[in-house]
């Protein structure tokens, strides 16, 4: 019984020693013969493809040893064709090349595995065989061979008790016999696809990375040990079936110990290649970082070369903007909700109504992924818009952010930058014009915003503008017109009483325009209601033309600014700035009146009731001077004391001025940082 047991057990434990004293060897003295079979000849070859076929093979043959234990299952075929993928079309070329080098090595692992244990020199000889090839390729041809065999024996095991050829084919191979004592081996199977697991995403892995050898090396090894083990089965099945029923139990006893010991190996080589994989898993999840700062930096200095540089036209630019990310349709058309490629812009056909175009980009942080709630507003906003829109805020990338954020010195209001048909910018923010000139200020160039203030001044016409024909009827009947703001109603009811009482003492028409406020909440529109209810005054039409109102004036305030003219010795700055103080003021409202486009005078709630109150000091002069200046004089010779004036501007409103005079005292103002929420 010794005598028959000894041979098989000595080339075991030769085989486990060796494998065991080198599995502990210094990677350092095997980098240096690894490094020397590799010769490469500069060819490049994508192996992400071949590698899909290889997957699908040891995916199809699964060794887990529950599955082993129904002898003979099949795989169905429609399992199989569903998993047909796109790729085979593409391998064609490749397999041309690389078919007879598989073939090569294939034949390689199953001679060297079945004559000698001697994996290291079977590694080093297979390495050799693709020293021409790149470190991944290199791999992938060898898992490759792998697969041959291995699928080849699996295949066999999954169709031999249904197909003939099969069968025939199983019995030459002793797989038959191998499958009897599947339960006796279901540990080793584990093993071994733990193992071929392992192997797998070391090569995915791969894949991504250059210059990887000694991974490569270790992964080859562990090939070579699971091919070792199939060749092992079919050579204790020659073992067992050539001694007698004694004989055989002490072997299939010995077999089970060196199952448990070789188990126990391979297990040692799926911790290894295991943690060689979370290694380099980490190694790349550094190399992508990096690989992504380096492409941000990259783009974001591409755009700034973009915007620097003459261009033929402004296509570049907005490709770099728009669609770095090279989606075939980024853009929405608004008129008829299609997508569309940016450079199909030159064939619309709004070019020949409109001189210019308007693409609004979402700015939104590409980091941050989009809320349902967000997408819906998102979606509402783009189905109500009329010009081109980006088709979705994540095809806006961090590099493309971070210049409108720079470089345009976006915050949170939006802005309006102007291209001209170069692509250079002529506006970093033309939207103030834009909500005070409208179409006049084409080409929304700073010239043109400069020489439309130089030949505008500040009257009721250019505040009212066109929002309410009936105001811009009065104004052209040279009527007395009020307009009025605040948000305490008792103070309205107080202030149009005391106006109409005025009226009819003077025998004069006036008429009162409610304004409310910036920013305009319910309790405007609750004003609004009230004040049309009592007929106490005419109303804006609606809460967006409230708002409109005072975004025209905030915009002339920023207008200036950008200009550079936002100072005391700029009269239409001043008076600006004094609106918009009367409405970030604290107590009552204040009001404004004008008669025609040519006068006006204006003044807190409080000080105007006690003008109006004190309508026998300046009556004589109306019929001398006229209304608007009599009431204007009297503020001048009455002057009220000093009040806090509130001059509140978002903080979002792009370079705010570090310094800004008082409108009324000419002192500097003080500067605080204001937090505001309001529920309504």
């Amino acid at each position: 019984m010794e005598s028959i047991l000894e041979p098989a057990t000595k080339m075991q434990q030769s085989d486990r020693g060796i494998r065991l004293s080198f599995s502990t060897s210094n990677d350092g003295l095997m980098l240096k013969q690894i490094q020397a079979v590799h010769v490469p000849d500069g060819r490049a070859i994508d192996v992400r493809p071949l590698l899909h076929i290889v997957e699908d093979i040891l995916s199809f043959a699964a060794p887990s040893g529950d599955a082993i234990v129904e002898t003979g299952k099949q795989a169905t075929g429609t399992e199989a064709f569903q998993h047909q993928t796109n790729y085979q079309t593409n391998i064609t070329d490749m397999l041309e090349t690389l078919s007879f080098l598989i073939d090569r090595i294939s034949i390689e692992m199953a001679r060297k595995c079945s004559e000698t244990r001697e994996e290291h020199a079977t590694t080093m000889s297979i390495l050799s065989m693709v020293s021409n090839y790149p470190w991944d390729a290199k791999l992938v041809i060898a898992l490759s061979a792998f697969a041959v065999n291995y699928g080849e024996f699996w295949l066999l095991a999954q169709c031999y008790t249904s197909n003939q050829l099969a069968k025939n084919l199983a019995i030459l191979k002793q797989v038959p016999g191998i499958l009897q004592h599947s339960t006796m081996l279901k540990s080793r199977f584990d093993t071994i696809k733990d193992l071929i697991t392992a192997m797998l995403d070391i090569a995915k892995c791969l894949v991504d990375m250059d210059h990887i050898p000694v991974a490569i090396y270790w992964t080859i090894r562990s090939m070579l040990a699971t091919a070792s083990q199939i060749t092992g089965l079919s050579g204790s099945e020659n073992e067992l079936s050539s001694h007698n029923l004694y004989a055989v139990d002490a072997i299939i006893y010995e077999l089970q110990f060196l199952s448990s010991l070789e188990s126990w190996e391979l297990s040692s080589s799926v911790h290894k290649l295991s943690t060689m994989h979370s290694h380099l898993v980490g190694l790349l999840a550094i190399c992508h970082k990096q690989i992504d700062e380096r492409k941000f930096i990259e783009a974001y200095q591409n755009l700034q070369y973009l915007f620097n540089a003459g261009q033929i036209d402004n296509i570049k630019v907005l490709k770099a903007l728009i669609n770095p990310k090279d989606d075939p349709l980024p853009l929405v058309d608004g008129t008829n909700k299609k997508r569309i490629y940016e450079e199909s812009r030159r064939q619309s056909n709004s070019l020949d109504q409109n001189p210019y175009e308007l693409v609004w980009l979402p700015v939104l942080d590409s980091s941050v992924s989009l809320s349902k709630i967000k997408q819906r507003i998102f979606e509402n906003l783009t189905a109500t818009m009329t010009w081109f829109t980006l088709r979705h805020p994540s095809l806006l990338n961090r590099a493309v952010f971070k210049f409108i954020k720079e470089e345009w010195g976006f915050e949170q209001k939006p802005i309006v930058v102007v291209l001209d048909p170069q692509g250079r910018v002529t506006c970093s923010n033309a939207i103030h014009m834009m909500w005070i000139w409208g179409n006049l200020a084409f080409p929304f160039t700073i010239a043109k915003e400069d020489a439309l203030f130089e030949a505008e001044t500040l009257t009721l016409d250019f505040l009212v503008d066109g929002i309410d024909p009936v105001i811009l009827k009065w104004i052209s009947e040279e009527r007395f017109i009020f307009l009025y703001g605040g948000e305490d109603i008792e103070w309205i009811r107080n202030f149009t009483h005391t106006v109409k009482t005025a009226a009819r003492a003077c025998g004069i028409a006036m008429e009162m325009v409610y304004v409310g406020k910036r920013n305009p909440k319910e309790n405007i529109r609750r004003n609004m209601a009230i004040i049309n209810e009592e007929k106490l005054s005419h109303c804006l039409p609606d809460i967006t033309a409230i708002w409109y109102f005072w975004i025209r004036i905030e915009s002339m305030w920023n207008s200036k600014h950008q200009l550079g003219k936002a100072d005391e010795n700029d009269p239409t700055t001043q008076e600006i700035m004094t609106l918009l103080s009367y409405d970030g003021g604290e107590g009552y409202g204040w009001a404004l009146l004008g008669k025609g486009s040519t006068e006006f005078t204006k003044a807190r709630g409080t000080t105007f009731l006690t003008c109006l109150s004190d309508y026998n000091l300046w009556a004589e002069d109306v019929q001398t001077k006229g209304l608007v200046s009599a009431i204007h004089d009297y503020f001048l010779q009455n002057p009220t004391p000093h009040q806090c004036n509130r001059l509140v501007l978002p903080a979002t409103a792009s370079r705010l001025p570090e310094m800004v005079t008082c409108s009324e005292c000419r002192r500097t103002m003080e500067r605080y940082i204001l937090y505001h929420c309001c529920d309504e």
